[in-house]
């Protein structure tokens, strides 16, 4: 207790005292407060935790069951509607893998009374070779059968686009020939829909030898088709087994015919207009997509054509009672019935739709070429005076015609003019001139690695005296073209010399490397330094259409195409009046080929640069050279073009490719109509004699007026003297004036060297170089220069029909070829 008068000392914090953190916000402010501050909003880490909620396992197992529920839903719908009262019919295509194999033994048995089905022949294709509809009441399924042309490829290929499913016929012993495996490598790369494999001859063989051969044949389809079943058909119980496998099988989903309404023709008639074009009415069942009236439509291998009208003519192939048809009677025929019928209903077409002018989309490919683009407006008086006091302050150089100020940043004024600036200003700006200039460069590119082969490429060349042939010899000899050996034989030894030496190119002795090269440019870094998409453009760009976002264009599209519900409904037969289409339409069909349409997707008909990701086939050896006039399928389309070979990188620059390499995925860049992926590709070269031999595969990429792509020369030289980190150099340049022109150019060397040119050294070419490191004796000095290329404007949608192949033509390594 404190004795009185004295005070008590207050107690004092000391270092260990608690001590709270204060509000940052200087006030408190309460739940409710912050509630009405935010307005209802929710931060965005709030709901990222709740989307990463974890749920619980019985959750998680309805969420699956859901899912699973909802596709097995989707699959039986698909099945129910395709060959059904509502989907089109069931379109089963009949391929012959094999010289021996019967197709039309086949299409026989499925016509046959054990299957328990009514044949109307008049609905099948008229003039697509064998076709017939086939109607199951028992089921409620209808089909319709059809035997393409194997010998026409583009035939096959067109009715596999379409086909709903494809039945293989295999030789019993062999399987497939060399041409069957030809027409499988073409199959798969653009789309294989639902398929089966029959083979026929087996019921012919012992018993004892049944099972070895079921056997043997399963081990040589194993590569092509892992799990497939093997149906055989030698009777009417197996054809009626295989029809019900057909109508139960699930049907894959090919992405570019799904998206896109497309339909097979029945039935083609022509009215004749002016001008060699008329009215093309074509009649099938709409597959696909709803069609619409305003769209392009696509007649493959003719072109783009306009709709004017839609009708709906009575189906040809009704789905009856399911009650068991009865057999025609002695001497009836079931063909003679169907037209009747047909004839009864012909006076039932109703109009179902009529193109509106102001809808319906424009066939304009190009867009209009102003002249005037670029062209500026009268300047003010306040632009000429800053005009007149930059020229006063502006520093001279002389750089060649047609280097803009973009290209002229890194060249560096030295003071000196150049002799030859003169020269340099000549007619090099035009087209013609840069492919000369291209095939220059492939010539001294090879001319520069002449020296490696020596004597033996001396030795090819010299001519062999005649006077010792036989007359074997002679008759040899006549049958070969010398003209196309000494072509392949050029490309050969580019694409030898460009394998063994990329992009090497000599240095001209009688023209200045700065007038030779002038459109070349050095780059610092290949991959971080800048280079300008919009930069010295080709006319031809002024041709084509490009997207802000091809992507984002691409997903709207779509979805809006997935979501239209308008039009002639998927399922419906229908009859198309197509405007202005040449009688070489109806002529093709009248000689037995297929006739199919497409429905384009807006922006389709519009001209682009697109792009396709490929990869060389196995069974090609020739050398694919860039540029180089080529036949391609995407898709739909079919149409030649020249294409600009490119790596496939992630960067924003891109190296071009001079030949198609074997075993590196390459970019082709084509002018041509846009396509919205996905789609496969088939790249094939025409011979001299019409046929058409596969040279790639793969699939559409994107369509990228701004891509990048660079092509690259590399100049040697060769140390001639190494005083540690410096050398001289020399047989890179033959004049002082070039070392001097090329001088801000990083140089590197093939053992990872990098330097650059310090100074020049007398008149004739030698210079002394400075690099991170001393070189090695045996080292060689490069400099890499770019320049930007771009495609020919070759497109031409009208390819010749491929002449018929021949067994023995087809190369006989091409199975094992493939299947490496």
């Amino acid at each position: 207790m404190a004795v009185d008068g004295e005070q008590q000392q207050a107690h004092r914090a000391g270092i260990y005292k608690q001590k709270n953190k204060q509000h940052k916000h200087g006030k408190h402010r309460t739940k409710g407060e912050i509630e009405r501050e935010n307005k209802g909003r929710v931060a965005v880490m709030a709901l990222t935790k709740k989307q990463r909620k974890e749920q619980r396992k019985m959750d998680r197992r309805h969420k699956a069951n859901q899912l699973r529920r909802n596709k097995k839903d989707q699959v039986l719908t698909e099945k129910r509607k395709l060959g059904s009262r509502d989907g089109p019919p069931h379109l089963v295509a009949v391929v012959a893998l094999h010289a021996e194999a019967d197709a039309r033994a086949v299409m026989k048995l499925l016509q046959g009374e054990d299957v328990g089905g009514l044949v109307h022949k008049k609905a099948g294709v008229e003039t697509a070779g064998d076709s017939f509809g086939l109607v199951l009441p028992r089921f409620k399924q209808r089909f319709m059968f059809i035997r393409p042309d194997t010998a026409d490829l583009h035939a096959l290929l067109d009715v596999a686009k379409v086909a709903d499913s494809l039945v293989f016929v295999l030789d019993s012993a062999l399987g497939w020939d060399t041409y069957g495996e030809y027409c499988l490598s073409t199959l798969f790369p653009q789309g294989l829909p639902s398929h089966v494999l029959v083979c026929t001859g087996v019921a012919a063989l012992p018993v004892k030898k049944r099972v070895e051969a079921r056997r043997s044949l399963a081990r040589i389809i194993a590569a092509r088709f892992p799990d497939a079943r093997i149906f055989p058909l030698d009777s009417g119980p197996d054809a009626a087994l295989l029809l019900r496998h057909l109508a139960m099988q699930r049907q894959r989903r090919l992405g570019f015919r799904s998206r896109r309404a497309h339909l097979l023709a029945q039935r083609v008639t022509y009215t004749p207009g002016a001008a060699g074009l008329g009215t093309l009415h074509v009649s099938g069942y709409v597959r696909g997509r709803p069609l619409k009236v305003d769209r392009i439509v696509h007649i493959v291998g003719h072109g783009d054509f306009q709709l004017r009208q839609v009708d709906a003519p009575p189906d040809p192939l009704p789905l009856l009672s399911t009650s068991r048809p009865p057999k025609p009677g002695k001497g009836e025929d079931v063909e003679m019935l169907d037209e009747v019928t047909q004839a009864e209903d012909s006076a039932a077409v109703r109009v179902l739709m009529k193109a509106d002018p102001s809808c319906r989309e424009s066939l304009q490919a190009e867009a209009e070429v102003d002249p005037m683009d670029g062209e500026q407006t009268w300047p003010t008086d306040s632009e000429l005076l800053e005009a007149e006091e930059a020229r006063k302050n502006r520093r001279v150089m002389k750089v060649p015609k047609g280097t803009s100020e973009y290209q002229a940043t890194w060249i560096l004024d030295d003071g000196e003019e150049s002799e030859d600036a003169e020269e340099s200003s000549g007619s090099e700006d035009d087209e013609m001139m840069e492919d000369e200039n291209d095939e220059m460069e492939d010539k001294d590119g090879s001319e520069s690695q002449g020296h490696a082969s020596g004597s033996e490429e001396e030795e090819d060349e010299e001519e062999i005296s005649s006077s010792m042939h036989t007359s074997a010899e002679r008759h040899y000899d006549e049958h070969v073209n010398e003209e196309q050996e000494q072509e392949e034989l050029q490309r050969y030894r580019q694409a030898r010399a460009d394998d063994a030496f990329p992009d090497e190119v000599d240095t001209p002795l009688d023209t200045p490397a700065r007038s030779r090269f002038q459109r070349y440019r050095g780059l610092k870094s290949f991959r971080s330094s800048p280079w300008d998409p919009l930069e010295n453009l080709p006319p031809d760009y002024a041709r084509i259409f490009q997207f802000q976002s091809f992507e984002r264009t691409r997903q709207r599209v779509l979805a809006e195409a997935a979501q239209e519900e308008d039009g002639a409904m998927v399922g419906w037969y229908v009859t198309l009046h197509i405007e202005e289409v040449p009688a070489s339409v109806m002529e093709s069909f009248q000689g037995g080929r297929p006739l199919v349409l497409v429905s384009l997707l807006p922006h389709e008909q519009k001209m682009s640069v697109m792009h396709m990701l490929v990869k060389r086939h196995p069974s090609n050896t020739l050398p694919i050279k860039s540029k180089e006039q080529l036949v391609f399928q995407c898709g739909f389309r079919r149409f030649r073009a020249s294409a600009l070979f490119s790596q496939h990188t992630s960067a924003d620059k891109h190296k071009m490719e001079r030949f198609l390499r074997p075993n590196a995925p390459t970019v082709m860049s084509v002018y041509a109509p846009i396509s919205f992926p996905t789609a496969g590709v088939l790249v094939f070269k025409e011979r001299d004699n019409g046929m058409q031999d596969l040279v790639a595969t793969g699939h559409l990429l994107a369509s990228a007026p701004d891509r990048v792509v660079l092509k690259r020369i590399v100049l040697s030289g060769h140390p001639f003297k190494i005083n540690r980190r410096s050398a001289v150099v020399r047989y890179m340049f033959f004049n002082r004036e070039d070392i001097l022109w090329f001088k801000p150019v990083e140089m590197r060397t093939k053992w990872g060297r990098r330097g650059h040119i310090k100074e020049a050294l007398g008149t004739h070419g030698h210079m002394k170089c400075v690099f991170d490191k001393q070189l090695p004796s045996q080292d060689t000095v490069l400099m890499n220069l770019y320049k930007r290329v771009f495609p020919k404007w070759t497109y031409d949608p009208y390819v010749p029909q491929p002449l018929p192949w021949v067994q023995q033509e087809v190369p006989a390594d091409l199975a094992e070829a493939d299947m490496e």
